[in-house]
């Protein structure tokens, strides 16, 4: 079995390199740059990428992440009107775009809710700066309400 969060740090790293390098090299393969990431952590001693379901995890996350972020950028303008995209810093801005893809365009019972955040939150408190949790918990949390907060009502079930 494949550790979920390892896949989502690949996906970041990946969506990360794909973003910084901007509009004069995205047309490099988005494959090569997964590739190349996923071989960083088996020359690591990391066996994630070894699997199939590994690699297409890490591949349907930054793929849809990059299909979807026309729709998913305006979102984060919306949640965060103090902060224009371009100001945000890449690692926050792709940690959003990441939470925002997994919260809106993924089956719940792959990744719930509550899951979707609590990843993108750990992702930011790791690789972001010191208040990246704390900023990526808040447009998270809006963008859920937003959505009606979804399995919600499972929840509470779970709790009584």
């Amino acid at each position: 079995m494949i550790s979920r969060h390892l896949a989502r740090i690949i996906s970041l790293q990946s969506l990360y390199e794909w973003d910084f390098n901007g509009t004069q090299d995205r047309s490099r393969n988005i494959e090569e740059i997964i590739k190349n990431n996923t071989a960083k952590f088996i020359n690591s001693g990391n066996d994630i990428g070894k699997t199939k379901e590994g690699i297409k995890f890490i591949v349907n996350l930054v793929k849809g992440v990059i299909d979807k972020q026309n729709k998913i950028d305006p979102i984060i303008e919306e949640c965060a009107p103090d902060w224009p995209l371009d100001q945000i810093t890449t690692i926050d801005r792709n940690v959003l775009r990441l939470g925002i893809y997994e919260l809106m365009f993924v089956d719940y019972k792959e990744t719930p809710p509550r899951v979707a955040i609590n990843e993108a939150i750990e992702l930011a408190k790791t690789f972001g700066g010191e208040n990246s949790g704390r900023f990526v918990n808040g447009v998270l949390g809006t963008v859920y309400k937003e959505l009606g907060e979804p399995m919600k009502k499972n929840i509470k079930k779970k709790k009584n």
